[in-house]
C-alpha cells in the first residue's frame, strides 16, 4: 500500500502498547457538520499510514471514525483494530462522578468499538450534566471535582474500556493536584503547543512525572473559534520553511517532535494529510531551532468560555495558573 510506518513512543514506561508521534485529528468546527467528509479523510490517513486519530465526544467525530476504522477492516488495510491508537475526551458535562462510565460507554457505542486506547478529561472544569455545546454556557460552569472524577477515570480503565487515561488543558497545578490523590497517574495531558506557544515549564513538569505530552493545534487551528492565523503566517517560520524547501506545517510538526512530545494535526485536504506524515527524515538545523526559540510567545486558545465571575474560574490567570498573553 506504500503506507508510511509512523514512529511511536511507550506510554506511562508501558511495554505493551505506544502512542504514535503524530496522530490525525477530527475536530471540525461546527462539530458534526461534516460527518461523511471526516469519515473519508479518515480512511485516507490509514491508508496513508497514520494509526493514532484523536476524537472527543464533544466533537460529534466518533461515529464517522468508528465506521472508517470498520470500512478499513472491511477493505483489509489494517488487519486488527489492535493496529490502531484511539484517543477520545470526556467532556465537561460528563465530568461527575457517577458519568464517567456511562460517558465511555456512550463513546464506544458510537464508535463500535470494545476499547479506546486513550480517554482524557477535556478540561479541568466541569459543566451541569446535559448537552454537548461549545461555546458552553457560563451560568452552567462548576469546579472539577478532581479527586472523585479521576477515580471514575481510574474504574473505566480497570474495566478495561481503555488502555490508558490521561487529562487535557492541564497546567502544572491542576496536575498536581490531581497527581495528589491519583492512584493511577496520567498518562498524557494533552494541550495546546505551537512554536507560538511553547509550553516549556509544563514540558518540563511532565517529562519529570513521566507525564508524556501531546501537542493539540500544533498549526494553530487556523479557522476555528479557538484558533489563530498567527502560526501558519509567521514570518519566522515562513522564512525557515522556505530554506529547508518544506511547508510551514512540516517546520512546526517537525519541531514538536524534535521536543519529544507527540503531535494531532487535522486536515481534510489529501496532499496535505500526506505531507504532514513527511517529518521523520529530516531534522531542522541548530539556527532553525534558535530563532524558533525566539519567537513571541502568544496563547491561540485561552479558554475564555470557561471563565466566568460566578464560575471556579474568574480569570484567566486562574485557569491556567499563569499569565496569559
Amino acid at each position: 500500500m506504500g503506507s508510511l510506518l509512523v514512529p511511536e513512543t511507550p506510554l506511562n514506561g508501558s511495554n505493551s502498547k505506544a502512542i504514535p508521534l503524530i496522530g490525525y485529528g477530527t475536530a471540525e468546527y461546527p462539530f458534526g457538520a461534516s460527518k461523511e467528509l471526516v469519515k473519508h479523510s479518515i480512511l485516507h490517513a490509514i491508508r496513508l499510514g497514520y494509526r493514532h486519530f484523536d476524537t472527543a465526544a464533544l466533537y460529534r467525530s466518533e461515529q464517522p471514525l468508528g465506521e472508517a476504522v470498520a470500512k478499513a477492516l472491511e477493505l483489509g488495510i489494517i488487519k486488527s483494530r489492535d493496529e490502531l491508537f484511539i484517543t477520545s475526551k470526556l467532556w465537561c458535562s460528563d465530568a461527575h462522578r457517577e458519568r464517567v462510565l456511562p460517558a465511555l460507554q456512550q463513546s464506544l457505542e458510537n464508535l463500535g468499538l470494545e476499547y479506546i486506547d486513550l480517554y482524557l478529561i477535556h478540561w479541568p472544569v466541569s459543566l451541569k450534566p446535559g448537552g454537548y455545546e461549545f461555546p458552553v454556557k457560563k451560568k452552567d460552569l462548576l469546579p472539577l471535582d478532581f479527586k472523585s472524577v479521576w477515580e471514575g477515570m481510574e474504574e473505566v480503565k480497570e474495566l478495561g474500556l481503555t488502555k490508558f487515561i490521561g487529562v487535557s488543558n492541564f497546567s502544572c497545578d491542576k496536575l498536581k493536584i490531581l497527581l495528589s490523590t491519583a492512584k493511577t497517574p496520567p498518562a498524557v495531558n494533552q494541550v495546546e503547543m505551537s512554536p507560538h506557544w511553547q509550553q516549556k515549564r509544563l514540558r518540563q513538569f511532565c517529562k519529570e512525572k513521566g507525564i508524556h505530552v501531546t501537542s493539540y493545534s500544533p498549526l494553530g487551528a487556523k479557522g476555528t473559534p479557538w484558533g489563530t492565523n498567527g502560526v501558519m503566517g509567521c514570518e519566522v517560520l515562513k522564512e525557515i520553511a522556505f530554506a529547508r524547501e518544506k511547508t510551514v506545517a512540516q517546520i512546526c510538526l517537525r519541531w514538536a517532535l524534535e521536543q519529544e512530545v507527540s503531535v494531532v494535526v487535522k486536515s481534510f485536504n489529501k496532499e496535505r494529510i500526506k505531507q504532514n506524515l513527511d517529518i521523520f527524515d529530516w531534522k531542522l538545523l541548530p539556527e532553525d531551532l534558535e530563532m524558533i526559540n525566539q519567537i513571541p510567545q502568544h496563547k491561540g486558545c485561552p479558554g475564555i468560555e470557561f471563565v466566568s465571575e460566578e464560575g471556579p474560574y474568574k480569570s484567566l490567570e486562574e485557569l491556567w495558573d499563569e499569565k496569559i498573553e
